[in-house]
């Protein structure tokens, strides 16, 4: 309890911080005291953080879900601008110093002298005394010297034009990043396709094609439209198997039952399976599996079948049910299976690859990651997990994992495109 409220403390200092530099170089720098603009972004300093955490807390806190809804846009939104807004400000801050240096020059002097005023026909002195020429021409020379003087406020104006200058590329830079990530997840996931040898799968599987999702995290932002985006990516692809491989939702079933309808559309010749993903267990997993099951996917509850043409599938559930007395259980679901037979795994997350390899697992499929979603998220998420996405082998066990199809918080994926992936299983034999 002491670890968590540590953690709570330290992430509300960060964004703390964070939303003090954002309104140091967005508001303070670019307006005038006491001007309508400054007074406009001082406000919007404290009322966007609290509009992103009531984002985040309002499903957990049992807020009707059009509430949830109304929050969710622009709170999770607002994560993802602040993010790139402090990257993109960040930036600045290298370049700023030599902008705001102002370059060494002189404005030419002009100093009248006996011989111009001769020349000019003016009146001049005639015979200037030898003490008057000398402190004439010692003044003309310190004039000339002396570096030029700004008028007054100059130095404060110029602040002032660089600092808005900087704040408006990098608020372009950042509104650019998040606008072109939200159309990546609102567009749907790409489709890709991977080829994977398995040495113990016989020639009658060969070229066996698997349909590969995850992360679809239907909430408050996400609904029935991208599901019926997923599914229609599915089943154009033509899978002999589909794969559901956890976080399907970010909610309850009476909320989100209506947006994973287009679920029941899916085809495939070898049916549809699902296990559970961390989040099921934040949403009522009992509920959703037996949601899925109406819906006509199969739940692998740390439970196996064998697919005609000679391999079995397996799945197991999400780590986070540990909390709940319903974790993984590989020895349930793999404990007593020929192992002569090509096992291919469900797993929501890649860490369980040790259990896998313990097992003789041929294959294990995960999702989890999101593929970092948001750079350099991806650097965070590649130290959590042993891949971040793509195919890796440990031993004798390859790990496929998926970026997924959908996004969790903020819906902006930038360096970490969503997907569908249809795995071929190739045979050795063929």
């Amino acid at each position: 309890m002491l670890l968590f409220l540590l953690v709570i403390v330290v992430v509300l200092a960060v964004l703390a911080g964070a939303h003090w530099y954002l309104w140091r170089r967005l508001v303070r720098d670019v307006t005038r005291p006491g001007g309508a603009a400054r007074r406009a972004g001082t406000a919007a300093a404290f009322a966007l953080p609290l509009l992103s955490v009531a984002a985040l807390v309002s499903g957990r806190a049992g807020a009707p879900f059009w509430l949830e809804q109304t929050l969710a846009w622009p709170g999770y939104l607002w994560l993802a601008l602040l993010l790139y807004l402090f990257l993109a400000l960040l930036a600045t801050e290298i370049v700023r110093p030599f902008l705001l240096r102002r370059r060494a020059g002189c404005a030419p002097v002009r100093a009248s002298s006996a011989a111009d005023g001769a020349e000019g026909g003016g009146d001049a002195d005639p015979a200037p005394s030898a003490t008057g020429s000398a402190g004439t021409t010692t003044a003309v020379r310190a004039a000339a010297a002396a570096p030029p003087q700004a008028p007054p406020g100059a130095g404060l104006a110029r602040r002032m034009f660089v600092s808005r200058v900087l704040a408006g590329t990098a608020a372009a830079a950042a509104t650019g990043t998040v606008a072109y990530g939200t159309y990546s997840v609102l567009k749907g996931p790409a489709l890709k396709r991977v080829t994977v040898p398995l040495a113990k799968l016989p020639r009658a599987a060969h070229g066996l094609r698997i349909a590969v999702v995850s992360d679809i995290h239907l909430g408050p932002v996400l609904g029935r439209a991208h599901t019926q985006r997923i599914v229609d990516t599915i089943n154009h692809a033509q899978p002999d198997l589909v794969a559901v491989v956890g976080d399907l939702v970010d909610g309850s079933v009476a909320d989100l039952g209506p947006a994973a309808e287009p679920l029941a559309r899916l085809r495939a010749r070898y049916g549809s399976f699902f296990v559970t993903g961390n989040h099921e267990y934040f949403s009522g997993a009992e509920e959703w599996v037996d949601e899925v099951r109406e819906l006509g996917l199969r739940p692998l509850r740390n439970e196996r079948v064998e697919i005609a043409g000679g391999f079995d599938l397996a799945g197991v559930n999400d780590v986070a049910g540990a909390n709940h007395g319903d974790g993984p259980d590989f020895a349930r679901a793999l404990g007593d299976r020929d192992p002569a037979r090509a096992a291919v795994l469900l797993a929501h997350q890649p860490v369980l690859i040790d259990e896998a390899v313990r097992h003789g697992v041929d294959l294990q499929l995960s999702g989890h990651t999101h593929g970092g979603q948001m750079w350099p998220g991806n650097l965070l998420a590649d130290l959590a997990n042993p891949t971040l996405a793509g195919l890796e082998r440990y031993g004798d066990t390859q790990l496929y994992v998926t970026r997924g199809a959908g996004a969790w918080g903020p819906p902006v994926r930038v360096g970490a495109p969503s997907d569908v992936t249809v795995v071929q299983l190739a045979s050795l034999q063929a």
